[in-house]
């Protein structure tokens, strides 16, 4: 796979809730960290996702936000 993006996290399809148009897809990358993509349920049957898979969390953001409590 060659994309643009640079942050690319390779993982583990821990879960996957869908809805009624869109599923959420949380990928555990290790070390406790889980990232969740809100993604169309069209694409997850067209890339045939399901739990415990290996999957890739692309990461494509023009603004990083931070906050504290």
């Amino acid at each position: 796979m060659k994309i643009s993006a640079r942050n690319v996290l390779k993982g583990t399809i821990a879960e996957i809730v869908k809805g009624a148009t869109t599923s959420h897809v949380r990928i555990d990358i290790g070390g406790g960290a889980i990232v969740t993509a809100s993604i169309t349920n069209e694409a997850v049957a067209d890339l045939k996702l399901e739990k415990g898979k290996q999957a890739y969390a692309v990461v494509k953001a023009s603004d990083v936000m931070v906050g504290i409590d």
